[in-house]
């Protein structure tokens, strides 16, 4: 029997995908297995920064050093824009398979012992359809729902369109499957996931307002959604959110900036106005939201005067948390050719403020929560400690101690005073 080690980098829709990989091999009657006794290494690649890049071609290293016989599959992002990677030493890698080839592994995996080197990456951008696969048998208690693949923008500083294509929606009719399934297994939570979900339904002539009308009548407790764009929370989906007793008020949005002239340079479709109207009406509509967001530092050309219109905006906003980055020269975008890259300790520096915000922000959105009552999903339980995680609908973890062993997937109502918020 063969074995096989799986490890997936990046956004959560990878995560998925890696445990559809996983599956498939499975099926196949292939075992899962420590790194150092697997007979393959399958590394998940994200290409979303060059940290991303260089933390693939340390596991890529890792694994020849603690396992010098095992056989290498480089998968996803990497893999899809291999062209790109000038840098990257591919020569030593046995098979290579794009984002939709991974998807489909039992098709290429007897080649790993046929051929060396052998790549299986077929142009993006030929993907009209969805590629329907999901989880046969999902181990979380909150399982991510793939509901879209791609994106039709073009951020001037973003690969991710050229890793993943353009956008292309399941149908309607396959995530209500696939959510009904995942409720036979006893499963109260899914998050909605995808490359764009703000994107879904282009094809179909809907919007992704009339897949969650569609979503609310199945009999699901909990779902979340992805990262959105601004422009994609209108009126009609907020007036629809706030009446659901499904829904978790946890929302991302895909910011990257509260400036206007780097929003300009970054090619993104809305202005630091409009953005700070949303967060208000978000923080007015919904008890205690969870606001999150991505936020890009040294963007080039980025002033300490842009810089601080971001940082100020963002302290104004009340977010919940800040997910924060320096921008990363991707090859081949239009930022990548810009003028006036930022020095690295600029951007360093950036980073570490917005940071710290972040933290002081998160300990503000906890202390409102305190005295709270909560709708709490309890997830799993430590073997070491011996308590269970648990998480509010507006996202916020904390650990209960019960000597029960059956708790996972329970959904309790409990005072927040009595927790420690995380």
């Amino acid at each position: 029997m063969k074995t096989f080690y799986i490890k997936s980098l990046g956004c959560k829709q990878n995560q998925l995908e890696g445990q559809i990989i996983q599956n498939e091999l499975e099926k196949l009657g292939f075992k899962a297995s420590k790194l150092e006794k697997a007979d393959i290494y399958i590394l998940n690649s994200c290409t979303v920064t060059s940290h991303s890049d260089s933390q693939a071609k340390y596991l890529l290293n890792y694994a020849k050093r603690k396992n010098p016989n095992i056989k290498t599959i480089l998968a996803g992002c990497i893999a899809q824009t291999y062209k790109q990677h000038k840098n990257f030493n591919f020569s030593d890698i046995d098979l290579i398979l794009g984002n939709e080839e991974k998807i489909d592994i039992e098709k290429y995996i007897n080649k790993l012992f046929e051929n060396e080197n052998t790549f299986f990456v077929e142009n993006i951008f030929k993907q009209k359809k969805f590629k329907n696969k999901y989880l046969i048998n999902p181990k979380s208690t909150r399982v991510s729902v793939k509901i879209q693949d791609g994106c039709n923008n073009r951020c001037s500083y973003c690969i991710i369109p050229y890793a993943r294509g353009n956008s292309r929606s399941n149908s309607i009719e396959n995530i209500l499957f696939q959510i009904n399934l995942i409720i036979q297994k006893g499963i109260k939570e899914i998050v909605l996931t995808g490359i764009h979900i703000g994107q879904w339904g282009n094809e179909y002539n809907k919007t992704l307002l009339d897949l969650l009308k569609e979503i609310e009548k199945t009999e699901i407790c909990r779902y979340r959604l992805g990262s959105l764009y601004i422009d994609e929370i209108n009126d009609n989906m907020i007036n629809f959110l706030k009446k659901s007793k499904k829904f978790c008020p946890h929302f991302h949005l895909s910011l990257q900036s509260l400036s206007n002239s780097t929003l300009k340079r970054m090619n993104r479709r809305y202005n630091a106005h409009e953005a700070m109207i949303l967060i208000e009406k978000l923080h007015k509509n919904f008890d205690l939201p969870y606001l999150g967001c991505d936020i890009i530092v040294g963007f080039p050309d980025e002033t300490n005067e842009e810089f601080q219109e971001t940082y100020n905006n963002l302290k104004k906003a009340k977010l919940s948390s800040i997910h924060c980055f320096p921008y990363s020269k991707r090859e081949n975008t239009p930022a990548y050719f810009m003028k006036n890259q930022i020095q690295n300790n600029i951007k360093t520096e950036r980073t570490k403020l917005i940071l710290e915000l972040s933290e002081k922000l998160h300990k503000e959105f906890l202390n409102k929560n305190k005295n709270k009552k909560a709708e709490i999903l309890i997830e799993k339980k430590s073997p070491k400690t011996g308590l269970y995680s648990a998480v509010t609908r507006n996202y916020i973890k904390i650990y209960i101690k019960d000597n029960l062993n059956n708790l996972q997937h329970t959904i309790k109502n409990v005072n927040l005073n009595e927790f420690e918020l995380m």
